[in-house]
């Protein structure tokens, strides 16, 4: 079964347009927040990632795996595709 990514972003982040190509590369589909401006979401954003306010915070399973740096670690560690479920 795959998995269930979100991932919070805003539109024009570099971090977040790479963060988004690599789980394109791997075919997951995710869900996008795209919280431009929207300090409400931020805040709830942030609850959920213990206080990261910073874009993107990504989401596998409901488990916080951080921003785009963490996500490029775990794919150059060979963990990100048992996260994702990607055979």
């Amino acid at each position: 079964m795959a998995a269930n990514v979100e991932i919070y972003t805003w539109t024009s982040c570099p971090f977040c347009i790479r963060a988004k190509a690599l789980l394109a590369k791997k075919g997951v589909e995710y869900t996008e927040y795209a919280i431009d401006g929207d300090e409400v979401a931020r805040g709830e954003m942030a609850t959920r990632s213990n206080g990261r306010r910073s874009l993107p915070q990504i989401f596998i399973n409901d488990r916080h795996v951080g921003g785009c740096d963490d996500l490029y670690a775990l794919n150059a560690q060979g963990k990100l595709d048992a996260l994702l479920d990607v055979a």
